[in-house]
């Protein structure tokens, strides 16, 4: 009886051989890390949306990726070098099905930067190595301390959708219409003034070197320097007071390198400085969901020739209530404001561009997570609207610009 069982066990002599066989078809078709000493994560989201827009003469609807905040995936590897020390590395990728920063009016498409549809960008890739006591320095193409300075203040669901740059973001690259008449070809962005995104009081994204502190009784520190003297810091605190769920972020930064700034932050070369500083926060009473962010931003190009305003600020708030009202997950409604005092903009060769501009934004709409699939859907009306001085033509002319109105509904899913 023993010698039967032993006897229907047997597999044959060729089982190990075909066993190791399909290990190494599965193999093969496996991803695999480079090395066993270091753990890879691998994220990201596909953000894509619809966006109607009317400008009071025309009027369209457009398909493609939300640039607020791109589709992307992500890289992160971790290496344990002992019970308080890690290293290890990031590499983002964004990702842009059709650009939604690149359309306006006149085209579908940006043709001056056609590789914007359907293609990729490197958005961080870096090295890093992280104290349990000591803190985390990085170096690479990495967020300056100031990157996302206001947006990050937003820990709500709008945070992706309707975040401290949204509302210049979301105009994109359309043209400014004055009485039904565009002016001289002028866009958006380029009355709007900011270093990051038309926005003042935020950094950006640049080859640095930077060092994050230690969180101490919900107080952290971040500052970052590089890209030929780019430097700022910041200071944040994230904690619960009683029923209220708070967090804040202040933050100030410096650039003498016209380059690395960008359009919107630059001008004559020449004794060229741009400074700027924000803070923001989100306030929210956890038994009602009740919450307000809001924030304020300013930036300042010191090399302007006399005469040119070099200040830009924003300011902005938003009022909502966010609560779980469905076993689906947590929905969120809510309103913005937001004002503009945008400076000049003046070429590096000293030519004005605009000479100021006075511009407001509001919005409102509503988000619902989805938890099972982790996903955002959303839809927000939007209007924007103000005034700009014309420079670009010699003497000063003021225009009022017509409104400009969209209707945006998309989704956010993170793998």
């Amino acid at each position: 009886m023993l010698q039967a069982r032993a006897n229907a066990a047997d597999l044959g002599g060729d089982c190990c051989a075909d066993l190791e066989e399909r290990i190494a078809e599965l193999e093969q078709t496996t991803a695999r890390k480079g090395n066993r000493k270091v753990s890879v994560t691998v994220s990201g989201w596909v953000h894509e949306a619809v966006f109607l827009w009317d400008d009071g003469v025309e009027r369209n609807a457009y398909v493609g990726t939300n640039n607020l905040e791109q589709s992307r995936f992500r890289f992160v590897g971790e290496a344990k070098i002992d019970k308080d020390w890690s290293a290890g590395y990031t590499i983002e990728v964004g990702v842009w099905g059709h650009d939604s920063s690149r359309w306006n009016q006149d085209r579908i498409s940006d043709p001056s930067s056609p590789s914007h549809d359907y293609a990729t960008q490197l958005r961080k890739s870096n090295w890093w190595i992280k104290s349990r006591i000591l803190g985390k320095a990085t170096v690479g193409l990495e967020a300056t301390a100031t990157y996302h300075l206001l947006d990050d203040a937003n820990f709500t669901n709008t945070r992706n959708f309707e975040d401290a740059e949204a509302p210049a973001v979301y105009q994109g690259v359309f043209l400014i219409r004055s009485n039904g008449q565009f002016v001289n070809g002028l866009r958006w962005n380029d009355v709007e003034r900011g270093f990051n995104s038309g926005t003042p009081g935020q950094g950006g994204r640049r080859d640095i070197a930077r060092y994050d502190s230690p969180e101490f009784a919900g107080f952290s520190v971040a500052a970052a320097w590089g890209e030929d003297d780019v430097g700022d810091v910041s200071l944040t605190y994230k904690g619960e007071i009683h029923d209220f769920k708070l967090l804040g972020r202040i933050g100030y930064g410096e650039s003498t390198d016209p380059a690395s700034t960008g359009t919107a932050c630059g001008g004559p070369t020449a004794d060229f400085k741009c400074s700027w500083w924000g803070a923001a926060g989100t306030a929210m009473h956890m038994p009602t969901g009740l919450y307000v962010y809001g924030g304020y931003g300013q930036q300042n190009i010191n090399s302007l020739p006399v005469g040119f305003d070099g200040t830009s600020s924003t300011w902005f708030i938003q009022p909502g209530i966010e609560r779980k009202w469905h076993p689906l997950g947590k929905t969120t409604i809510y309103g913005e404001y937001r004002k503009d005092d945008a400076g000049a903009n003046v070429s590096a060769t000293g030519n004005p561009l605009t000479l100021g501009a006075n511009l407001t934004f509001w919005s409102a709409g509503v988000v619902q997570n989805i938890e099972a699939a982790d996903m955002y859907l959303y839809m927000m009306y939007r209007h924007a609207g103000g005034d700009f001085t014309d420079g670009s033509l010699g003497a000063p002319v003021f225009h009022s610009i017509d409104d400009f109105q969209q209707f945006i509904t998309g989704a956010l899913i993170k793998f």
